[in-house]
């Protein structure tokens, strides 16, 4: 009998971590190793009770990454800005160290676009620019790594994106993407397309995925939220420069973001069809929206509170 390979996934209490761990236990090819700092976490503990083994540690100790590591045949793993911030990118860094200390035959690294590359560095964007120079860090090490990237979640709907009530009553969202397409998955998806490529290392180490569900403007995804929650939903264009979240700092840095997306991300069409490729049960916006219609229901509900009789 095949022995089985032994991934580590980092990251598993958040949403990316959480839904590699749970595709790859799904999948009789592999074994996998959770990398934690907290592994009484009730995430934690969910993958454990799926099958998964737990590591303690974390990406600011080498040795705990390092004795996480040994005897497995692959790694997936990034970086979060939020949490790391300006440490992000040491943090990072000992990740990839790690991995090529430790032999890894695979590294799937989610990172993200090079959106200095891409303006001209016109547009500053740390969160951005941290992951890119992680990605060429890991390239001069010659690591055989898959170098994945996800768009916008769908879930940012739920979060970043979140409807307003206008004076006439009408429901809205907004962004800074004028007429410009805004590609979105959820992140739920993600594990799916990861063990694919875990699956198929001969065909995707070296290579860059786009992991991309829908690729539509804002008026069109309000037009599918119209149509599925029987509301009257409109997206707003927001001016450059205006695009705000009350629970992020560094509202610059995500207006960059916005505006370097809108004027240089060029058609998505490619990275639709590797992706349903990758994982066939990819779901369209207009499938997420179902399956989360409670959710939105409850907040229209609230920004139209019924009146006392």
């Amino acid at each position: 009998m095949e022995q089985k390979k032994r991934i580590l996934v980092l990251g598993v209490t958040g949403a990316q971590g959480r839904s590699v761990a749970k595709a790859l236990l799904s999948d009789n090819h592999f074994e996998v190793r959770i990398f934690t700092r907290n592994p009484e976490s009730v995430r934690a503990q969910e993958l454990k009770e799926s099958g998964a083994e737990i590591a303690e540690g974390s990406t600011d100790d080498m040795g705990s990454l390092m004795r996480a590591m040994k005897d497995c045949y692959g790694v997936f793993g990034g970086t979060n800005f939020r949490e790391y911030n300006d440490l992000e990118y040491q943090r990072g860094k000992n990740l990839v160290d790690a991995v090529q200390l430790s032999g890894i035959s695979h590294f799937v690294f989610h990172i993200l676009s090079d959106y200095e590359q891409l303006n001209a560095g016109k547009f500053s964007s740390p969160h951005e620019e941290i992951k890119a120079a992680l990605l060429k860090y890991s390239r001069s090490l010659n690591i055989p790594t898959t170098f994945v990237h996800m768009g916008f979640y769908y879930e940012n709907f739920q979060s970043y994106f979140p409807f307003q009530k206008e004076a006439d009553g009408v429901y809205y969202f907004g962004f800074q993407q004028d007429d410009t397409c805004l590609a979105m998955a959820s992140v739920k998806d993600l594990g799916c397309v990861v063990r694919s490529v875990f699956n198929h290392p001969a065909e995707y180490i070296g290579r860059k995925i786009a992991v991309i569900a829908a690729n539509e403007t804002g008026t069109r995804y309000a037009e599918l939220m119209s149509k599925v929650l029987n509301q009257d939903i409109r997206y707003k264009n927001i001016p450059a420069g205006g695009f705000t979240v009350k629970e992020m700092q560094r509202t610059e840095e995500l207006n960059n973001l916005f505006e370097s997306q809108r004027l240089n991300i060029p058609n998505r069409l490619i990275n639709l069809i590797e992706s349903y490729g990758l994982n066939p049960d990819m779901q369209s916006f207009e499938h997420w929206l179902r399956k989360n219609k409670s959710g939105f229901e409850a907040h229209l509900n609230a920004l139209s509170p019924k009146k006392a009789a």
